[in-house]
């Protein structure tokens, strides 16, 4: 599975030429309007993109891999006829019930925030065997738009926490999440991950994360919505910094103190020839 915080395309030319300019000069910009209208306009578009899972209202869809490049593309969409957007946007933020429901997690923490509405953080994930798992350090950011939601991010590096010698740092091109309200109780739910995962994965990995980990993933974000208000009256229920930035304990971190993390510094693991193991799944 890929990071949730917290998924674009060769089309996507505002976001990407945004992305490359800050890239070409090592700075590391906070997403603006635009960025997040992109973000959304590609979520929507199925141009480019084939359709490779669609069954029981959650549809996933891949971008092919470019000659020589590992950068893996991957879009799904959910549809949830018993979950308030409210509610989804909610869940895909508390980093405490992250830590209770997602399975694949091995750590998560916030390092600190920028603005309001972003701030930098740390996940780590588990990778099917036999493969080394995955972290990334991203800058994430999110705004509601009307009853719509947006949460996206992108890799960076921090002086404080280089690569560790157990792990491939993962690189998070853009990743993230939209929401939109489809009634009271009912919303849709797209997550869009362009990731260079750093190595040459076996065919049978990309295979399995669109065939079978993404909707997985997509299921046990449900079953979170559905226990999430329960749980979180349990557990400091009126603590949402993201809907309440002064509720917010983190440090600030200025701008300067990030870089751009580019895959080309990182270690690449070819993996390409690990044969899958026969480990036994998590039942949904």
């Amino acid at each position: 599975d890929y990071p949730p915080h917290p998924p674009p395309s060769p089309h996507l030319t505002a976001l990407m030429s945004t992305r490359q300019q800050a890239m070409s000069g090592q700075t590391v910009t906070i997403p603006d309007d635009r960025a997040f209208a992109s973000f959304k306009a590609e979520c929507l578009c199925e141009e480019g993109w084939s359709m490779t899972y669609s069954k029981g209202g959650i549809t996933v869809w891949t971008q092919g891999l470019e000659e020589g490049k590992s950068i893996h593309k991957i879009k799904c969409r959910m549809v949830n006829k018993d979950v308030p957007a409210d509610t989804m946007y909610d869940v895909l933020h508390d980093i405490e019930y992250r830590r209770k429901w997602d399975s694949n997690v091995i750590e998560t923490f916030d390092i600190g925030k920028l603005t309001v509405n972003a701030d930098v953080g740390y996940y780590s994930w588990k990778c099917p065997k036999p493969l080394r798992n995955r972290d990334v350090i991203t800058l994430r950011s999110w705004l509601p738009i009307g009853k719509d939601y947006i949460i996206m991010n992108y890799s960076v590096k921090h002086s404080k926490y280089p690569p560790k010698k157990d792990m491939v740092r993962a690189v998070s091109i853009q990743t993230g999440y939209m929401i939109q309200s489809q009634g009271p109780n009912h919303c849709t739910l797209t997550y869009m991950a362009q990731v260079d995962p750093r190595g040459s994965l076996p065919k049978w990995v990309v295979n399995k994360s669109s065939h079978f980990l993404a909707p997985r993933a997509m299921k046990k974000i449900n079953k979170a919505c559905l226990k999430y208000s329960d749980w979180k009256q349990r557990h400091n229920p009126g603590f949402k910094p993201w809907l309440y930035p002064e509720q917010t304990a983190l440090p600030s971190i200025p701008l300067s103190e990030l870089s751009l993390q580019r895959a080309e510094s990182l270690e690449n693991i070819d993996e390409s020839s690990l044969a899958e193991t026969n480990e036994r799944e998590d039942s949904d």
